[in-house]
């Protein structure tokens, strides 16, 4: 298998993790977002030209890290990211959503430049939208998590943990201010004593000079 990548990517460092988690061999191959050329050739593999792309070994293509994650559950089903019980699993896939589907969308790169470019921000008008954003968000899953176990929902990673941790890093890397925050911070420094996590941290990426 190959994954293309971001070293910045949110997206991109959830599969990272996953991958980790799973145990699973993958090649790494980056794709530099800010290059028009490596995108163009990049969109061969993924024609929205976005990370990350997982290709399996037979050249199939699997984008969106959802989608991503949900093969790799199949596919290595040990250890189990999505529990299995119904409401369980919808209260960790619920979780995810909320970062992948209101959160990140909001705080991509092409949006980011489409307010600058077309809409006057200034660079801190654009932090000031991401910072926003966040907030929204994390003041109802500080709310959600399980206040009792390190991770998102108990005593094991799940694949709200893989989600929450690269966002909680985007957030970091803005300037958010988190302290309203002590049970996400909590499960981000459970994670990230834990190699799948660390290892898979954008700076630790081969191609984290690219900027």
């Amino acid at each position: 298998m190959k994954l293309y990548g971001y070293w910045r990517s949110s997206a991109a460092y959830r599969i990272r993790i996953a991958l980790n988690l799973k145990g699973a061999a993958c090649e790494l191959v980056a794709v530099n977002l800010l290059g028009e050329e490596d995108k163009a050739r990049y969109a061969a593999k993924n024609p929205t030209a976005l990370v990350p792309t997982l290709e399996l070994d037979d050249g199939a293509c699997i984008r969106q890290s959802l989608a991503i994650v949900d093969y790799l559950e199949r596919a290595y089903p040990s250890p189990k990211l999505i529990p299995e019980h119904p409401a369980r699993r919808a209260e960790a896939l619920a979780f995810a959503c909320d970062i992948g589907m209101e959160i990140h969308p909001l705080n991509n790169l092409r949006v980011l430049r489409r307010l600058k470019q077309q809409h006057g921000f200034s660079e801190a008008g654009a932090v000031e939208w991401m910072h926003h954003w966040m907030h929204a968000s994390f003041i109802h899953l500080e709310k959600l998590v399980d206040a009792a176990g390190p991770f998102c929902f108990g005593d094991a990673p799940c694949i709200a943990d893989v989600f929450l941790i690269p966002q909680l890093y985007n957030a970091a890397r803005w300037g958010l201010e988190l302290s309203a925050y002590p049970n996400l911070i909590r499960v981000n420094n459970a994670a990230l004593m834990q190699p799948a996590f660390s290892d898979a941290h954008p700076d630790k990426q081969s191609d984290a000079s690219v900027d």
